[in-house]
Parts: structure tokens; C-alpha cells; sequence
């Protein structure tokens, strides 16, 4: 190791103008991939194209029609009628229509008062759809009449109007879910023009998500240089020496640039968690670079031969630089693990960066430090060696406190550690595994208060959608056409049909093979071929109306039981299916009156509400309830909360109900929706982060064993790592703080980490035992230079997290407050339980020092 550091050290000393220009010549190149940044939030990409569920769920809205919606919501505190009133109702028709001329909006979906039908009865047997409100109510009589219109449609009522009539939404259907941001400014802009009482509100999953992409990208361009301002500051208050930690801070600049513009130059879009590299490498990468210059600043005196102690500083340091970088590194590799793209890109190029890192560190700190001049350097000395009044001295001696504690009350921190430890272990159980994209914003935030205020009032503007889909077999068209015998002369007419009506679904074909015949019988034909190709109608149309699964009644009551059960069970807002459809139609062609708000009792009658329902101004409405086979129905459910607690607690609902009461022969069930896919993602996270953390744990224990060539020292090198690591889940589970995804990934830094600080300590320890043979001595010698570099490296890499705690964002504040936490608490167990550890074990440790 050290014949490579003297290589490396003697080449950038010796050729420092060429590390300067191939450094910058490489920051520059790879940097001007940076501008070509794309940003993506959506959830859907934490779970790989392919993913059964992702693939699913794609599918579902394609086979039913669904489109990624923005909620807009109006809420009037004000006037007695709520919303019920002619001011509020024009305001919301004249929005619905400002709306609907926006580009990317799907208007034949879009759901307002003004665009949905009002059913009623025209007379018995007949059915009337008219518009809800055509145009905007010219009196308080005529809005009284749309509220007792709505009231009657389980449809509408309590997803368009609330049931206290206070608010009303305005769902707003989009083509790309990635110009949410942009629709919702120009909805905004919109609803400025109005002068009324109410309040409006905009959210809606695809909002929230664009918003955040929006938001992220502004807070990138501020946490990161704020980071790179607080650790310049800090670094000045060490060392008081600018010269001195420019150099710093060019590696740490130059490693972020080259790593962001490598991730952006393969064609990676900067997701949340890669959005937080910069923030991450700034103050990991200067640490080896404070190791250095803390040392350098330490031996280095006037006079002396300035590259000889350079050489001789690097090459002590080199080894354990190396593998802490490496541990470090490991750490971020190990996500690679997980099945989440995001977090494997984040922790591949998290990696790649802390090895950057190192590379630049070695090579250009020597270079710069051999170009000091003179009078740099003597200021150096000047500032750091006065009279001991200077905040470097300080956590000098607080460095010196620590040491006197851990030799002074070893068996008391021993026990001290202990308690922590087993009751980090309690709270490690009790960690509650949930996210929420909207809760990525504070609670103030306009976002998350009109998410709050609309499921205050509505039934819930989170969707997911349960899919019944009948699996069973169905006739063929060729199955019906070799069932009966058939005439010679018909055979050609056979094969063409054969041809012709197979394209498309099963139950689509065998409607198309009936139009077939249908057309076939207004030929020409001898008695033999009517005879034939009626006996073939018969059986088609006996076995299309039976392959029609959704217009049996006991499968839509079987539906109809479902839903009342979600109901009941208070998890779900409410749910919308095929049932609401035909018992609204049924009644209606009845009496009109609730008595007949039930299903028909046959398949027939069912078809006939269904075919009545068509001739409304939005027939296509139908098709999103059910596939135009009946072979797939869809039941919506709307929820007041996203966290994916709620959702796998309506799933679990859903699978014993189903267990309790078998689904109808054939049918099965599967889920779709934003809301399930990130209960999905979640739990793949949970096995991926925990897998990636075991084996990174096991090949850093070996990395240890190889590095100290003993296996005492392994063991204690990977006792920090331990204590922190459970100490600080423990901590998210004893506080009630979700484990979402900002939190999983911070078990990688503290593996990497906590393993630094213990493998510097515990590197020099054994040196300057060799050194002394005294454990007394080695302790007083490791609490001077050693612990103070470990000390300043934890304020830097700490305290340079602290830009985040100012972010609006709350990932990024979960990020500062644990990483300040972590360090805090890795640096504290390295310097006191580590020394206690050692000196009372030091029959053993210190025999394996040699």
C-alpha cells in the first residue's frame, strides 16, 4: 500500500500543474452533461417497467379507460347552502369550461356539475339523461334543484358534491401525468379571476408528485451550494487558513459535478433519491481531505522539507483512507441490491463518487499542498499553535474530555451502551413501515392542506381500483361452426368467416360471428343452409349471453355484498362499481323511487339498464366500470388517505372477505392504482433495503478482518457500525417516525460511516501501541491528533447536512436531522465505547496488535 501511495504522491508533486489540468479538464467535460437533467417523481418508477403490478396496473387503465387525475375542489364555509348557490355553482361552471380548453385535459372525462347527466324518469319505462346543470343556475330555486338531483345519484353524490354540501370537486383527467405541474398553474390562474367566498384547493397524486419535481429541482440548486458554504465555513474555523481549504473544497466540487454529470450523461433522470447525491457526496467526499490536512497541519513545521512530509503524511494515512472509502463505497453499492431502480441508481453513483473521492483526494491534496507557499504555510502553523484560544483548540479539548471519560468510566459506558442497545432493539420492533407521496411536503404547504381540507369533506380523493376478471375459457367461434353439421356449399363462406371474426377478445368474436350470420341470412339460401346457420345463431347467442359475466345478477350482487362491506368497514370513502350503474337505471325505469334502487333479476333486464344507460351523454362512462365483453369489472374506491398503512388494510379486508365468501367460478382478483403500487414498492424496499444491509454488514466484517488482519479487531471495528446502526432505528421506531424511503436508505451511509471513524481509530491505536507498548500512552496519544480529526471530520459531515433541515420538502429534512444524528452518535460511540472496549479487553486486543 505504501509503495502505491509514494508512487502516487511523488507523481502529484512532482507534475502538480498536470493533476490540475486533467482534474479540470474532466470536471468541465463531464459537467457539460449537466444542463441535459431530466427530473421524474413518479412512484410508478421505484418498481421496474416489467414489474407484475406496474404491468397490471398499466393495463387496467388501458383496458377500463382510466387517466391519472388532478382533484380541483371548491369550499364554501360561507353561505348557508354550501356550494348550493348561484354564486359558487357559476363559478364552478365557468372553471369547468376554462378547463376543458386546456391542452393535455381528456375533456370526454372530465367530471363537473356542468358535465355529468342527471337520470330520471321520463315516464314508466322510459329513462331521461340531461345535463346536471347546462349552464349556470339563473336563481337559488334552480340550484336547490341540482342539489336534490345529485343527492340521488350514488355516483355523483359524495365524489362530486360533498354529503354536507359544503364543497364540490372538479376531477380533471390528463394525458400525461408529467404536465400535471403545468395544467394545475393554468387552473390556478383560472380560479384567480374570482372575487366569490370560497376557497379552492388542487391536489390529486399526479400534482403532488410534478409538484415535488419542481420544488426538488429548486432545492437542489440551493441545498447543494448552501452545504458546500457551511462546510467552507467550518473548515475555515478549524484550520483559519483559506489557502489551506480551497483544496477541499475543489475535491468535493469536482466530485459531485463529474458524478451528477455521469448520471446524466448515461441517460438517467434524477429521481428524489438521486436528487440527494450532491448533497450526500459534498461533505463525505472532503473527509479524507480533512484527515490530511489535520494531520499535515499537525507535523508540518517551518523549515522542513514541505513534500517529504506530504510523502510521509499520505503514506501513514493512505491505508486506512483506502478502506474507509471502500466500506464507505460498499455501504452505497449494496443498494444495488434492492429492486427499486431509483435507490440502485443513488447508491451505484453514491459509490462511484466516495471513490472519486479518495482518487482525487490522493492525488491532488499533495499536489496543491506542494504548491503552499511559504508564507501560507507559516500562517498555518501561526493560527493553529497560538495560545490555545482558537475553536480548533476547543474541540481539541473536548477531544481530550472524551478520552478521560472513556479511560475513566469504562465499566459505567460498558453498561451505559448496553441499556442503549437492548432498548434500540425494542424500538427496532416497533417501526411502522408507511409513505405518502403528498406527505413529502410540510404541513403548511398548499399541497398537503388541500389534500387535508378535501378528504375532510369528500370520500376521498385517493384511488384504487379492485379488478374482477373472469379467467374461465370460452367458446370459440370455431367450436360454434363444428357443432352443428354443415351444408358442403357453405364451407368456403365457413373459412372466410373463421378468418375474418377471430381478430380481437373471445367475447368479441363471437358478437362478430353473430353479425356474420345475421348478414349470411339475407342471402339466397336453400332450406338446408337456413336450418343450419340458424341452429349455429342459436348456440352463439346462448353462449355470448352466458360468456357476458358481468350482466348476471348473482355476480353483480356478489359486487354489490363487497362494497357494502368496504363501506361498513370505514376504511374506504366509498366505492363506485357496475351495480351503482344498473340499480340507478333500474329504479328509474321503475317507479323512480328508492324501492327500486336494487338489481334486476335476470340477464336480460341487466343488459337492458345497461343499453338504456348508453344513450346518456356519456355512454363511454360504462367502459369504465366494465371491459365491452363483460368479462373484467372494475370497482373504484376512493380513500381519504394515501399512507400505504390504509391501503394494505383495505387489501387485507378485501382478501379475507374473499376467503370468508368465495368469488363467483372463475372470477379472480387482482388490484391497480397508485395507492397499491406503492404499498408494492414499499414492501419491496423493506425486503430489498434489509437483503442489501445484511450482505453489505457481512462483506464489511470481512473487509475488517482482511484490513486488521485479526479478527478481535473486526469485531470491534464493526461495534460502532452495530450500536449506531440499531440505535438510530430504534429511535425511528420509539418516536412513531414512518420508515419510508429517505429513512431506508440512510442505513447505507451509517454502514459506511460508522465504519469509518472506527477503522481510523482503531488503525492508529494499534500503530501507536507498536509504537509505545504502553495502553496508557496510546489512549493520551490517540485523544490529541487522531480523535480531534475524527471530531472535526463528524461536525463537517454533520453540519454540512444542515442546509436541509431548511428545505420545504420533507425528505430532504429527514435526510439532515438523521445524518446529523448518525454522525453525532458514531463519532461518540468510536470515541468512547471503542477506548473503553479496548482497555478492558487489552490482554486481548492489544496482544493482537502486533
Amino acid at each position: 500500500m505504501n509503495s502505491i501511495s509514494s508512487k502516487l504522491v511523488a507523481i502529484s508533486t512532482q507534475k502538480p500543474l498536470w493533476v490540475y489540468a486533467i482534474l479540470l479538464l474532466l470536471t468541465l467535460g463531464v459537467g457539460s452533461q449537466i444542463p441535459r437533467i431530466t427530473i421524474d417523481t413518479d412512484p410508478e418508477n421505484m418498481l421496474d417497467a416489467d414489474h407484475p403490478a406496474r404491468v397490471f396496473h398499466n393495463q387496467t387503465k388501458a383496458d377500463f379507460g382510466m387517466y391519472d387525475a388532478i382533484v380541483v375542489g371548491v369550499v364554501d364555509d360561507e353561505n348557508s347552502q354550501g356550494v348550493y348557490n348561484e354564486s359558487s355553482l357559476t363559478d364552478i361552471f365557468d372553471l369547468t369550461k376554462s378547463i376543458l380548453s386546456i391542452e393535455g385535459v381528456v375533456d370526454a372525462d372530465l367530471m363537473s356539475i356542468s358535465t355529468v347527466d342527471n337520470i330520471s324518469q321520463a315516464g314508466p319505462g322510459t329513462i331521461r339523461f340531461e345535463w346536471m346543470m347546462p349552464n349556470p343556475p339563473a336563481d337559488e330555486a334552480a340550484a336547490a334543484q341540482i342539489q336534490t338531483n345529485i343527492e340521488r345519484l350514488p355516483l355523483l353524490y359524495d365524489t362530486l358534491v360533498s354529503q354536507n354540501g359544503k364543497a364540490a370537486a372538479i376531477y380533471v383527467p390528463i394525458l400525461d401525468k408529467n404536465e400535471s405541474y403545468r395544467i394545475a398553474e393554468e387552473i390556478r390562474a383560472a380560479i384567480n379571476q374570482f372575487d366569490g367566498t370560497e376557497q379552492w384547493y388542487i391536489t390529486g397524486l399526479p400534482v403532488a408528485e410534478d409538484q415535488f419535481g419542481f420544488e426538488m429541482f429548486v432545492q437542489m440548486g440551493i441545498s447543494a451550494p448552501l452545504a458546500g458554504l457551511t462546510i467552507f465555513i467550518l473548515l475555515f474555523i478549524f484550520f483559519r487558513n483559506i489557502p489551506l481549504i480551497i483544496a477541499p473544497m475543489v475535491v468535493a466540487m469536482a466530485t459531485v459535478i463529474v458524478t451528477m454529470g455521469l448520471l446524466i450523461g448515461f441517460g438517467f433522470t434524477v429521481h428524489i433519491m438521486s436528487s440527494m447525491i450532491a448533497i450526500f457526496l459534498m461533505p463525505i467526499a472532503v473527509v479524507d481531505s480533512v484527515h490530511i490536512l489535520s494531520e499535515f497541519s499537525d507535523r508540518y513545521k517551518p523549515g522542513e522539507d514541505l513534500k517529504a512530509v506530504v510523502k510521509e503524511v499520505v503514506g501513514h494515512l493512505f491505508t486506512p483512507m483506502l478502506f474507509t472509502s471502500i466500506t464507505s463505497s460498499v455501504g452505497f453499492f449494496s443498494l444495488m441490491l434492492t429492486p427499486i431502480p431509483p435507490v440502485q441508481i443513488f447508491g451505484a453513483f453514491v459509490g462511484f463518487g466516495i471513490l472519486f473521492a479518495f482518487l482525487v483526494t490522493i492525488v491532488f491534496i499533495p499536489a496543491y499542498l506542494s504548491r503552499m507557499s511559504d508564507k501560507a504555510l507559516n500562517n498555518l502553523q501561526e493560527a493553529l499553535h497560538q495560545d490555545g484560544n482558537g475553536d480548533g483548540s476547543r474541540i481539541a479539548r473536548i477531544a481530550r474530555g472524551l478520552g478521560k471519560i472513556a479511560t475513566g468510566y469504562k465499566g459505567s459506558l460498558l453498561v451505559a451502551f448496553g441499556v442503549i442497545f437492548a432498548v434500540s432493539v425494542w424500538g427496532v420492533t416497533q417501526i411502522q413501515i408507511n409513505d405518502n407521496p403528498v406527505r413529502w411536503f410540510k404541513s403548511d404547504h398548499e399541497i398537503r392542506v388541500a389534500d387535508r381540507v378535501l378528504n375532510e369533506n369528500f370520500a376521498g380523493t385517493y384511488n384504487a381500483y379492485l379488478v374482477l376478471t373472469d379467467r374461465t375459457e370460452q367458446a370459440t367461434p370455431r367450436s360454434m361452426l363444428d357443432g352443428v353439421t354443415m351444408p358442403a356449399s357453405l364451407q368456403d363462406w365457413r373459412e372466410e368467416t373463421l378468418a375474418t371474426v377471430k381478430k380481437g377478445a373471445q367475447g368479441e368474436a363471437l358478437q362478430n360471428l353473430i353479425f356474420a350470420i345475421d348478414d349470411k341470412l339475407f342471402d339466397d339460401l336453400t332450406p338446408e343452409e337456413t336450418d343450419y346457420l340458424d341452429a349455429v345463431m342459436a348456440k352463439v347467442e346462448t353462449a355470448n349471453s352466458q360468456g357476458k359475466t358481468f350482466q348476471d345478477p348473482e355476480v353483480l350482487a356478489y359486487i354489490e355484498k363487497l362494497q357494502q362491506t368496504l363501506q361498513d368497514s370505514g376504511l374506504v370513502g366509498k366505492s363506485n362499481a357496475l351495480p351503482d350503474v344498473v340499480k340507478v337505471v333500474n329504479r328509474e325505469l321503475r317507479s323512480g323511487e328508492q324501492k327500486d334502487y336494487q338489481l334486476p333479476d335476470s340477464s336480460n333486464a341487466v343488459a337492458q339498464t345497461l343499453l338504456q344507460y348508453q344513450s346518456s351523454h356519456r355512454p363511454n362512462d360504462l367502459w369504465h366500470f366494465v371491459t365491452p365483453d363483460y368479462r373484467a369489472a372494475l370497482v373504484w374506491l376512493q380513500l381519504t388517505s394515501g399512507d400505504n398503512q390504509d391501503m394494505t388494510a383495505v387489501v387485507q379486508l378485501v382478501s379475507d372477505y374473499i376467503d370468508a365468501n368465495p368469488l363467483p367460478a372463475g372470477i379472480e382478483a387482482d388490484w391497480a392504482g397508485k395507492a397499491y403500487l406503492n404499498v408494492v414498492w414499499q414492501e419491496n424496499m423493506v425486503a430489498g433495503m434489509l437483503d442489501s444491509l445484511i450482505g453489505a454488514f457481512v462483506i464489511v466484517f470481512v473487509m475488517m478482518i482482511v484490513l486488521f488482519r485479526s479478527l478481535v479487531y473486526g469485531v470491534l471495528a464493526m461495534l460502532p457500525l452495530t450500536i449506531t446502526i440499531t440505535f438510530i432505528y430504534g429511535l425511528i421506531g420509539i418516536v412513531g417516525k414512518d420508515y419510508d424511503m429517505p429513512i431506508a436508505v440512510l442505513s447505507a451511509l451509517t454502514l459506511g460511516l460508522s465504519v469509518d471513524f472506527a477503522i481510523h481509530f482503531l488503525e492508529r491505536a494499534r500503530a501507536t501501541f507498536n509504537d509505545t507498548g504502553s495502553v496508557q500512552q496510546t489512549m493520551a496519544i490517540m485523544f490529541e491528533e487522531p480523535a480531534t480529526a475524527i471530531s472535526r471530520n463528524a461536525l463537517v459531515i454533520a453540519l454540512g447536512f444542515t442546509p436541509l433541515l431548511f428545505a420545504p420538502l420533507v425528505p430532504y429534512i429527514t435526510v439532515g436531522v438523521f445524518l446529523a444524528s448518525i454522525m453525532a452518535i458514531s463519532a461518540l460511540v468510536t470515541l468512547l465505547l471503542l477506548p473503553a472496549v479496548m482497555s478492558l479487553g487489552r490482554k486481548i486486543v492489544f496482544k493482537s496488535a502486533n
